[in-house]
C-alpha cells in the first residue's frame, strides 16, 4: 500500500572495511612524512548535506551523520560528532579506533593542542576547510610546535577507489510566482551590499546562494534542490557563474545567460587568480568560503575582507510571495500529516507496524498531494528506545516494531515549490507512564514558552533559546541541542544566519522562519521532540512600549498528543495557548482531509477541559 520514493533504508556503513582504509591512509602518511590528517565532514561549499561523491568521513569511519571530522594520527585517531550525534557515533563507528569526542566540549583545535608534538605535521585539504577554520587549526599546531600543511589532492580521494562521481542534477528556473521577486532586482540588492563591505567582488561560495541570487534550483544534493556552483558578483559589471554545462537545459542557460556570464567550474580558479592580479578586494564568506579560495586571491596579490555573505540574511527574510507560499505549503503538509496521524492511531496498537513502515506511510501521504518534490530530509522515526537517538535514520538493519507503551518520534519534511516543512510530533502508543507525560508537559512548556515569546526587535536566538529549558531545568533535565534552525523557501530545511540556540547570536528579522522544537531524550529508553516552524512577524501595539516588538506567527498544523499532556503542570495561559492551536489546526485541515481523519482530527483537537 505504502512505499518511499524519496528515500532508502540502506545501512551503508560498513565497519569491517574501516581498520584497512584507516591503516591505508596511515602507510601514505608515513610515505609523505605527515603525523596525521583531518577529515571533515564537508565539501568544498561546506554544505551540511553532501552527494555521495563528498562523503568522505563516512567512508572511512562509517559514521554517516550530517556534522563531524576526524583526526587519524599515527597513533590514535578521533572522531568529532556533535550531542545529536554521539550515540550514532559509537554505533557505527569502530570505537577500537576512534575515540568519539564531543565536537564542542572537546572541538578538533583544542584536541590538536592535547595530541600533537613540537615536529609534528598535520595535513589538510584547503577546499574542506573554511579561512577561520584553518586559522584555528594552524594556530592550534604553532601552540604546540607542530605544523599543520595543506595537501592536494585530497588524501581520501587517492584512496577510495570506487568513489561515486560527481552529480549531474539537472537546473530549472524557480519561477517568480514562487520566488517573489526577479533575479535581476535581487542582484540590484546586492550590489550595494558589496560596496558597504569596500569589496571590489563578493564569492559566493553557498550554492543555496546560488540558487536564491538566480533563481534556479537544482538535483545535486538528496533531499536539498541544490545546483551546486560557485558565483562571483563583481561591485560594477556582469556576473560570473561557475557551474557544470552539463546541468543545463537551452532554457535554464538561455535565462542564465541574460544575467551572468555562465563558466565551466575549471575556470574558477583563474576567475580569483584574476581578481587577485589586479589587486582586488574580493568578500568571503565567513561561514562557506574554503580556506583554498583565499589562498588563491592572496597568493596572486589580491586581498580579502572575511565576514557573512549579505545573500545570507537577504535569503533568510522572506518577502511577501514566499511568506504566502509557506503558509500554503504548510497546510498542504498539514492535512497530509493529519492523514498519517490517523492512519498510526488504527494500525500501530496491533503491534505489526514498523519504523520504516511508518516512513513509507506518511512519505506517501506527502505525495498524494501531487505538489511534493522530495522530502526535506531524510525522516527520523524512531520507536522507543531509538527516539533517543536525536538524528536516527532507519535502516533494514535497525528496523523495529513500534510496541504498545512506547512513545514514538518521528520527525519529517516536505519540499514544495511554494515551502518547505519540517515537522516534529511524538505519539503515545497505547497508556504512557507518568514519566512520559511529565517529560513530554515540560517539553510543551518549552515549546510553548518560545511559540508566545514577545521581544524586542533585534532580539538573537540566543536571547530566547533558555525560554525552552526553564520547565526541563527545574527538574535536572535538558536537551543536548538547539532549540531551532532557520529553515529556507524550497532550499535547505537548515538555513542561517538565525537560528534559536546558545550560540544563536544573528538577530532575528520579521520575515524570518525558524523551527521551535525543544526536546528530551532518555537513552536506552524513549524520545521526545515537538517541533512546528514559526514566522517572525510584528508584535501587537503595547502602550508605553519604547521599542517595536516582534512575535512569532506558528505556521506548522497538525495537532500535539493530549494523551501524553500532564494538565496540572500547565499554566492556564499555556492551557489556552494550546486549545487555541488545536481549534486553529482542526478549521484549518478539516476541509482538506477525508471523512475518516476528519473525525479523528476533531477528538485529537479537542479542548484539554
Amino acid at each position: 500500500m505504502f512505499e518511499a520514493k524519496f528515500q532508502t533504508f540502506d545501512d551503508t556503513a560498513n565497519p569491517a572495511a574501516t581498520a584497512p582504509r584507516v591503516t591505508a591512509l596511515r602507510t601514505d602518511l608515513a610515505k609523505r612524512g605527515l603525523t596525521g590528517f583531518l577529515v571533515p565532514h564537508a565539501d568544498c561549499h561546506q554544505s551540511e548535506y553532501l552527494p555521495a561523491s563528498e562523503e568522505r568521513l563516512a567512508w572511512l569511519t562509517g559514521f554517516t551523520g550530517s556534522a563531524g571530522a576526524a583526526i587519524v594520527l599515527m597513533d590514535r585517531a578521533a572522531l568529532f560528532v556533535d550531542g545529536r550525534y554521539t550515540l550514532q557515533a559509537r554505533e557505527q563507528a569502530d570505537t577500537s579506533l576512534f575515540e568519539i569526542v564531543h565536537l564542542v566540549e572537546t572541538p578538533p583545535h583544542q584536541w590538536i593542542e592535547q595530541a600533537l608534538k613540537t615536529g609534528d605535521v598535520l595535513g589538510f585539504d584547503p577546499w574542506l576547510h573554511t579561512v577561520e577554520g584553518a586559522e584555528r587549526l594552524a594556530k592550534a599546531c604553532a601552540n604546540v610546535g607542530a605544523t599543520l600543511v595543506p595537501i592536494e589532492p585530497n588524501l581520501i580521494d587517492e584512496l577510495w577507489k570506487d568513489r561515486p562521481a560527481p552529480p549531474l542534477g539537472a537546473v530549472t528556473l524557480h519561477d517568480i510566482h514562487f520566488a517573489g521577486e526577479a533575479a535581476e532586482t535581487k542582484l540590484a540588492t546586492i550590489r550595494p551590499e558589496i560596496a558597504k563591505l569596500k569589496a571590489d567582488a563578493l564569492v559566493v561560495s553557498d550554492p543555496h546562494a546560488v540558487a536564491w541570487t538566480f533563481n534556479v534550483r537544482g538535483a545535486d544534493v538528496s533531499h536539498t534542490p541544490l545546483p551546486l556552483s560557485f558565483a562571483v558578483i563583481p561591485r560594477e559589471g556582469r556576473p560570473s557563474l561557475f557551474i557544470d554545462g552539463r546541468k543545463l537545459g537551452n532554457d535554464v542557460r538561455h535565462r542564465l545567460e541574460e544575467l551572468a556570464d555562465v563558466r565551466a567550474p575549471g575556470d574558477f580558479a583563474n576567475e580569483l587568480s584574476a581578481l587577485g592580479k589586479a589587486g582586488k578586494t574580493v568578500r568571503l564568506d565567513q561561514a562557506t568560503a574554503a580556506d583554498a579560495l583565499a589562498r588563491i586571491v592572496t597568493g596572486a596579490g589580491g586581498k580579502i575582507t572575511k565576514g557573512p555573505d549579505p545573500i545570507a540574511l537577504l535569503k533568510a527574510v522572506k518577502n511577501p510571495v514566499e511568506i504566502e507560499g509557506a503558509r500554503e505549503a504548510h497546510r498542504r503538509d498539514g492535512a497530509a500529516v493529519v492523514r498519517f496521524l490517523a492512519w498510526f492511531d488504527r494500525e500501530a496498537p496491533k503491534g505489526r507496524l514498523t519504523e520504516i513502515g511508518a516512513v513509507e506511510a506518511l512519505e506517501t501521504f506527502r505525495r498524494e498531494t501531487n505538489l511534493l518534490r522530495d522530502v526535506s530530509f531524510s525522516t527520523i522515526a524512531g520507536a522507543g528506545p531509538d527516539g533517543a537517538i536525536v538524528h536516527y535514520r532507519v535502516t533494514r538493519k535497525t528496523d523495529r516494531p513500534i510496541s504498545p507503551g512506547e512513545l514514538f518520534l518521528i520527525d519529517s519534511g516536505g519540499q514544495y515549490q511554494d515551502g518547505t516543512t519540517d515537522i516534529t510530533r511524538t505519539v503515545s502508543v497505547g497508556e504512557p507512564t507518568a514519566e512520559m507525560r511529565d517529560r513530554f508537559t515540560r517539553v510543551l512548556k518549552g515549546h510553548i514558552a518560545i511559540a508566545t515569546a514577545v521581544f524586542p526587535d533585534g532580539t538573537s536566538g540566543a536571547q530566547l533559546d533558555s525560554f525552552a529549558r526553564q520547565s526541563l531545568w527545574q527538574a535536572g533535565i535538558d536537551f543536548d541541542h538547539g532549540t531551532g534552525h532557520g529553515v529556507g523557501s524550497y532550499l535547505s530545511v537548515h538555513e542561517g544566519p538565525a537560528r534559536i540556540s546558545k550560540l544563536g547570536t544573528a538577530p532575528l528579522k520579521r520575515g524570518m522562519i525558524l523551527s521551535n522544537e525543544p526536546g528530551y531524550y532518555k537513552a536506552g529508553a524513549y524520545g521526545i521532540r515537538i517541533e512546528n516552524l514559526v514566522l517572525v512577524v510584528e508584535g501587537p501595539a503595547v502602550t508605553g512600549a519604547e521599542k517595536p516588538l516582534n512575535v512569532f506567527e506558528t505556521l506548522t498544523l497538525a495537532p500535539i498528543d493530549r494523551r501524553l499532556v500532564e494538565r496540572d503542570l500547565l499554566t492556564d495561559a499555556e492551557i489556552a495557548w494550546l486549545d487555541g492551536y488545536h481549534a486553529r489546526v482542526r478549521n484549518s485541515l478539516a476541509p482538506l482531509v477525508d471523512v475518516q481523519a476528519r473525525t479523528w482530527l476533531d477528538a485529537a483537537t479537542q479542548p484539554l477541559g
